[in-house]
């Protein structure tokens, strides 16, 4: 069997290179992405470099969604536009130029696995780092537009890391006083699940290191998992609202 080829971006620092190690010793063959190898944001670049790993690998396993960025710790209103709109960039518009470069080879193969870093910050209302939480929230929207690609044998997840003490984290203002963080090792432990399948039940869904475990998981999966569970959605005010 060939050696399983797995793409991270931002896997230069940060959780990013937790999770290519982890990858690599498993077996993976990983392309590890930064801003030196294929600036998410450039469709040029993206789609050379997807082309280039084709060509060298012949296959593409996995696809993590991985680079991303913060925009600063204010309220919409006090916001400068420029940085909310290139944390859009690259939080939402670098996964779907990267999504968009590796899903045809992965669905010429009838299998593959995408897994978007996501954040609670897109399930929850917040008025600080606005654009971090609307990129997030429509990375969700993402993920689940992917997860429809299992009928092609594609599936789609989102991961969130919970809180890694990493250069990013502990810059936040939010986190300036946190003496709890999450292990790397739970979150590697969860993209390895999601990774080999073991959790193909989760398409289109999230899970969050520190709370979710691969067997907590497949406990939760083997009941059934409710329409619209751990995904984003509207939740409706009762059996009379009009948009159920």
């Amino acid at each position: 069997m060939s050696t399983p080829v797995a793409v991270v971006t931002g896997a230069s620092r940060g959780i990013g290179d937790h999770l290519a190690t982890a990858l690599e010793q498993a077996g993976y063959a990983v392309e590890r992405g930064s801003r030196a190898v294929a600036e998410v944001t450039d469709r040029v670049a993206v789609e050379r470099w997807v082309a280039d790993i084709v060509a060298r690998h012949g296959r593409i396993d996995l696809l993590v969604n991985n680079a991303g960025v913060i925009d600063t710790e204010v309220s919409l209103m006090d916001s400068d536009p420029d940085e909310w709109w290139g944390t859009l960039e690259t939080n939402l518009r670098g996964p779907y130029l990267m999504t968009r470069a590796v899903l045809p080879h992965m669905v010429a193969t009838g299998s593959g696995r995408i897994v978007n870093i996501n954040s609670g910050a897109a399930y929850r209302n917040g008025d600080s780092a606005t654009a971090y939480n609307v990129s997030k929230g429509a990375l969700a929207r993402l993920t689940s537009a992917t997860a429809l690609s299992a009928a092609h044998g594609v599936r789609a997840f989102d991961l969130a890391p919970g809180v890694v003490r990493t250069d990013m984290t502990k810059a936040m203002v939010a986190h300036r006083d946190r003496t709890e963080w999450t292990d790397p090792r739970e979150v590697t432990e969860l993209l390895l699940a999601l990774a080999g399948g073991e959790l193909d039940a989760w398409n289109g869904r999230l899970v969050r290191a520190g709370v979710d475990t691969p067997d907590s998981l497949h406990e939760r999966a083997a009941g059934g998992l409710p329409d619209g569970a751990r995904s984003l959605g509207l939740i409706p005010w009762g059996d009379d609202d009009p948009l159920t």
